[in-house]
């Protein structure tokens, strides 16, 4: 049985570094447009906040997850912006505030939770390690969207492999998402890590394999890049599908971005 308090601890860290992002922005600062289309840097921070109390009711709160499960199926396309727009509305510094209290919140329901339980969210229950991953992968790409509106550049950090595990289980789902049927055969991983570790996934055998960054893996599989313009190589043309559709986020494919053209 998986122990949270690793990924509990780098969920913290990641959420960290990106408060200390955006902290001492000015107000007009965070009225900056994001690379996802029609958000600012107050539509990311609001959409993790209203998020992380989506997790935090989930946690604590079946019934009340329940409801907002009810509303997304009445509104599978939008409920998504509904929810960073409905934070949005808020000042910087009590937006900032509520991000904080939030995820606080939810970092101590997630240490508290029973060992083994197992938590509703919209797509299949997590554990509390499961929760506590997804939440780091979102923050991590909501994050990379304010470093690129702030000309930021992040060094990568070993709190990617969280996001690259969630980017590897989640293949089979990429698949029916697109309405496919997910290959019967497991694919090889290999992902070199910023300290120059190999982070491997799937059976050393396996004839369809994916390779290359772990960075440019995870920019991928959380849309925040066109697959053009990563160093990622697939062997085998399922592997090759697979990297057109890879998504690590519950819900409907994303639009994704543009190839920009400059390849890593």
């Amino acid at each position: 049985m998986a122990d949270p308090t690793r990924v509990i601890d780098d969920l913290c860290a990641e959420s960290d570094e990106l408060d200390r992002l955006v902290a001492g922005l000015a107000a007009e600062e965070w009225g900056r447009r994001t690379p996802a289309a029609g958000w600012t840097v107050a539509h990311q921070i609001a959409h993790l906040a209203w998020t992380d109390h989506s997790a935090l009711l989930a946690v604590t709160d079946a019934d009340g997850f329940r409801a907002l499960v009810e509303g997304a199926l009445n509104a599978p396309h939008t409920f998504v912006d509904d929810g960073a727009e409905e934070y949005v509305r808020a000042a910087p510094a009590e937006l900032l505030a509520r991000w904080r209290e939030g995820r606080a919140a939810l970092e101590k329901a997630l240490r508290r939770a029973p060992a083994g339980a197992r938590f509703p969210w919209y797509g299949p229950p997590m554990s509390a390690a499961s929760m506590a991953t997804a939440r780091l992968m979102e923050t991590w790409a909501h994050g990379q969207d304010v470093a690129d509106a702030l000309g930021v550049t992040r060094p990568p950090t070993g709190r990617l492999r969280h996001v690259a595990w969630i980017g590897v289980r989640t293949r089979d789902f990429a698949y029916a998402a697109h309405g496919l049927t997910p290959p019967a055969e497991p694919f090889r991983v290999e992902l070199t890590g910023p300290d120059g570790e190999t982070w491997s996934h799937g059976p050393e055998d396996a004839t369809q394999r994916v390779t290359g960054p772990a960075l440019d893996f995870c920019l991928l599989v959380t849309q925040r890049a066109h697959r053009a313009d990563l160093a990622l190589t697939a062997d085998g043309p399922d592997a090759d599908r697979w990297l057109d559709i890879a998504q690590a986020f519950a819900g409907p494919p994303g639009e994704g971005r543009e190839p920009k053209g400059d390849a890593r």
